[in-house]
């Protein structure tokens, strides 16, 4: 079997797990709200009109918008918890990712409840009233039994949705079957990206199929199918749960959670940091491809222990500053200033930069004569400009952009895996890269020169969560990688996942890092 096939596999128990709880928990808690209002809508056409608009305009959010927003919702509410009675509860993973998907999943089971409820015969209604039943028996004995097909076709709907977007709770800290999709697009792993997408389609029309055994013996009063549908959901939830169980059981030991950004480079980093404490009988939790914000808030909040993250990233994007008084300046001032605002501990530099750059083919910036970026804005009127999903609207862009006048053709944005893809096929001129970045060299990439120094160094630094800043075993497994890592060695390791052939898994790569 191929190593990356079996490493992938490996892993497929837990994530899958992971994701079937998810998903049902949505489902069920939407099921719990969408059943009952449904009932109520068909009843009032007023708050029908309100609930499936309201039902609707959370369809047209995209799903991964919405799970985000519930990120700084709940950290929100967590604070303000613990200052009233003491106690805070976690807004990382499950919680946000349980209550976007139930909001995800409700407009299916509410539109079908209603209609369902509304397409009843009125002659059966006003023969049910006519024999005497009350509301509730009829609701009950007559209206729910004849609408429950088209309400079944609604939880069909719902459950495909919601098994679907699962896959999205990825950078919000959730384990699902997401991992194998971000991480794999990321490193240009097909086989993790074959087996999160096989697994997430096979899962959905599964529960698509039993969900339809138990609406047909419904429809046609068939008992022997719908016990059948039920028990095999029944039985499959137990058996997708049951490699939970060890994890649960697990939960008394000490635990640390090391965090990661959603690229290669931190993939590595992650990986060499939870080794080391792994190495000294500390139990390791993994949480990657965490969105930029999602992490650091994670980390000043206690949902992680420690990340690494970048000077230039944490003096614009947290403290908010736009000058740039140099390297060691930069970061002596993090340190304080991430105390003072947040109790975050600034354990140590790592010894490289990756810092933002924007790069060209090197044909093509010697064929239009371009080594600077003050040379790019006068050739930027007919180029195309390519970045990251986010460097467009962080404050280092808005820096260059206003430093040296900065106007293009056309501006895309890629993932960034697809983002050196596109600079080599001529789909874009000049890219949003990152120095450290071992396709660089592999690409024959030219960086151009930053003469006005409108981007802020980014130099890579351990953070510490202030509920570990006093952690021993944590300290010292880690603050001996101060000044460790250059910025070839991190290039190699960085193109040892990403490449095309011999791809090592980011655990490999870490072992570069420690010379092993």
């Amino acid at each position: 079997m191929d190593d990356r096939l079996h490493q992938a596999l490996a892993l497929l128990p837990e994530r899958l797990g992971w994701h079937v709880a998810l998903s049902a928990a949505a489902l069920g808690l939407g099921l719990l709200i969408a059943l009952p209002l449904g009932v109520l809508a068909a009843r009032n056409p007023r708050l029908r009109w309100i609930a499936l608009a309201g039902a609707g305009l959370i369809q047209t959010i995209p799903s991964l918008a919405l799970l985000a927003l519930f990120f700084p919702l709940l950290l929100l509410l967590s604070g303000l918890s613990l200052k009233l009675t003491g106690h805070g509860f976690s807004a990382l993973g499950f919680l946000p990712s349980l209550l976007a998907l139930t909001l995800y999943s409700m407009l299916p089971i509410l539109r079908n409840t209603a209609a369902g409820l509304t397409g009843v015969d009125p002659a059966v209604v006003e023969a049910a009233r006519g024999v005497g039943m009350t509301d509730r028996q009829r609701l009950w004995r007559v209206e729910l039994p004849l609408a429950l097909p088209v309400i079944m076709a609604g939880v069909r709907t719902a459950a495909v949705w919601t098994i679907g977007a699962a896959t999205l709770s990825t950078p919000v800290g959730q384990t699902s079957l997401g991992d194998y999709i971000f991480s794999g697009l990321q490193t240009e792993d097909w086989v993790a990206v074959l087996v999160g997408c096989a697994a997430s389609a096979v899962l959905a029309m599964v529960v698509d199929q039993l969900l339809g055994l138990i609406e047909s013996g419904v429809g046609r009063r068939v008992r022997g199918r719908w016990i059948a549908g039920v028990a095999g959901l029944a039985l499959g939830l137990v058996a997708a749960l049951a490699p939970l169980a060890g994890v649960a059981l697990s939960r008394g030991q000490p635990s640390y959670v090391i965090g990661a950004k959603n690229f290669s480079e931190q993939y590595v980093l992650a990986e060499l940091m939870a080794t080391r404490v792994e190495a000294r009988g500390g139990r390791v939790e993994r949480k990657i491809n965490l969105g930029s914000a999602v992490a650091y808030r994670a980390l000043a909040a206690g949902e992680i222990d420690a990340y690494v993250d970048y000077s230039g990233t944490l003096w614009a994007n947290v403290l908010g500053r736009k000058d740039n008084p140099g390297r060691q300046a930069v970061l002596d001032q993090l340190r304080t200033g991430l105390k003072d605002r947040d109790g975050v501990v600034l354990l140590a530099p790592l010894g490289f930069e990756n810092a933002y750059a924007l790069a060209m083919r090197r044909d093509t910036a010697e064929r239009l004569g371009i080594r600077t970026l003050a040379d790019l804005a006068a050739r930027g009127g007919s180029l195309t400009m390519g970045g990251d999903l986010e460097f467009f609207s962080r404050p280092e862009w808005k820096s260059v952009e206003t430093a040296y006048g900065l106007s293009f053709r056309a501006r895309r944005q890629f993932q960034p895996t697809f983002m050196y893809r596109a600079l080599a096929s001529g789909e874009a001129d000049v890219i949003s890269a990152f120095s450290s970045d071992g396709r660089i060299a592999a690409d024959d990439l030219v960086l151009l020169g930053d003469p006005k120094g409108a981007l802020p160094p980014y130099d890579a630094v351990i953070l510490i969560s202030p509920k570990r800043a006093a952690d021993k075993r944590l300290v010292s497994a880690l603050a001996p990688l101060a000044g460790s890592i250059d910025v070839k060695r991190m290039q190699a390791a960085n193109y040892a996942v990403d490449r095309d052939a011999n791809k090592l898994s980011a655990a490999e790569a870490a072992k570069m890092l420690e010379g092993k």
